[in-house]
C-alpha cells in the first residue's frame, strides 16, 4: 500500500469513527451534545468554549435597552456618559495619584437583582465609545456568572480557568469582541474553592497587570453582591473604585450603609441609581444616574 493508499484508508475510517460518534449521540438521549460552538466544533455538556473574537448583537442589546453603540442620540447614552465621565476623571485626573489601581473598577449592590451587570455591561459599552480609552469587562462573580447571558452569548473559558492553572497567561481568556474597545473575561466555570482563588497571590498579580499594563485601559469588575458574600470583599482591596448599584424605592438603606461598610474605606466610591424617577420634558420616566460619595 503506497503513501496516498494509506492517507485514504486513514480517512476512511476517521470518517467512519465520526458517524459512529454521531449515531450514538442522536440515539442516546441521557447524554445529548450542545449545540456546535463558533468554529463548528461539538461542545460536551459542562464543557467551556475557549475564548475567541465574539459577536455582540448590538442591534438586539440596543432593542432591551442598552447603551446603542450607533450615532443615535438616546437616553440612556447620555446618562451614562454623564456616569462614566466620573468615572475616568477618577482614573486618570487628579483624585488618581491618591487611590490604588483607580483604573479598576468593582461593580456591585447589596443585594441580587438590583441590575449591577445591566450597569456593569452599559458602563463598558459607554467607555467602549471612547476614541482614546479601551475597556475590559470582567465577570468576578463566580457564583452567579451573569455577564456573557446578559449579552444572550455562550459562555467561556474564562477567570477561573485562569486561577486554577488551567490556562498559563491571562490573554488566553481575553475574548475580543466586534466592538473595537471593548474586551471580556467571562467568569468560567464554578469552582468550590472560589473564595480562596479570588484571594490568591495570582488574583492580586493579575489585577495589577491589568492596572498597570495599558495605561488608557478602565477594567469593570462584575463582582457578587457585598451583604454575605465573601468574595466581594475580597475583591473590593484590589479596586480603586467602586459603584454601587441600588434601586430605588426597592433597595433599603440600611442595607446600602452596610453594604458599604464592606468596601475599602480608601476607595472612590459612587452610588447608580437604578429605575430612578425622573421629570422630563415629557413628563415622568426612568432613569439612571450618579452619585459620588468620596
Amino acid at each position: 500500500m503506497n503513501t496516498i493508499e494509506r492517507a485514504l484508508s486513514k480517512q476512511k475510517k476517521n470518517q467512519e469513527a465520526l458517524e459512529t460518534v454521531d449515531d450514538a449521540s442522536n440515539n442516546s438521549p441521557g447524554n445529548p451534545l450542545d449545540s456546535p460552538n463558533a468554529l463548528g466544533e461539538r461542545v460536551l455538556p459542562g464543557q467551556l468554549e475557549a475564548p475567541s473574537r465574539i459577536e455582540i448583537n448590538l442591534v438586539k442589546m440596543e432593542e432591551k435597552g442598552f447603551v446603542s453603540t450607533s450615532a443615535k442620540r438616546r437616553l440612556i447614552n447620555e446618562e451614562y456618559r454623564a456616569i462614566k465621565r466620573k468615572i475616568i476623571d477618577n482614573a486618570f485626573g487628579p483624585l488618581s495619584k491618591s487611590l490604588n489601581n483607580s483604573n479598576i473598577i468593582m461593580v456591585t449592590s447589596s443585594r441580587p437583582g438590583e441590575g449591577k451587570t445591566f450597569t456593569a455591561v452599559n458602563l463598558a459599552l459607554s467607555i467602549a465609545l471612547e476614541q482614546d480609552k479601551t475597556v475590559l469587562l470582567v465577570d468576578a462573580d463566580v457564583l452567579r456568572p451573569n455577564v456573557m447571558r446578559t449579552l444572550e452569548l455562550q459562555n467561556q473559558q474564562g477567570l477561573m480557568e485562569y486561577l486554577l492553572g488551567e490556562k498559563t497567561d491571562i490573554a488566553e481568556v481575553i475574548c475580543q469582541t466586534n466592538v473595537p474597545n471593548l474586551r471580556i473575561i467571562a467568569a468560567g466555570k464554578s469552582h468550590h474553592l472560589s473564595t480562596e482563588l479570588l484571594a490568591s497571590e495570582k488574583m492580586y498579580d493579575v489585577v495589577q497587570e491589568f492596572a498597570n499594563r495599558y495605561p488608557d485601559r478602565l477594567v469593570i469588575v462584575d463582582t457578587p453582591p457585598l451583604l454575605g458574600i465573601n468574595e466581594t470583599a475580597i475583591l473590593a482591596n484590589l479596586a480603586g473604585q467602586a459603584i454601587v448599584v441600588a434601586e430605588e424605592a426597592t433597595t433599603k438603606i440600611s442595607d446600602i450603609q452596610e453594604a458599604v461598610s464592606h468596601l475599602n474605606p480608601e476607595m472612590a466610591i459612587g452610588f447608580v441609581v437604578n429605575k430612578g424617577q425622573k421629570v422630563d420634558r415629557k413628563g415622568t420616566g426612568y432613569g439612571y444616574y450618579y452619585a459620588g460619595a468620596n
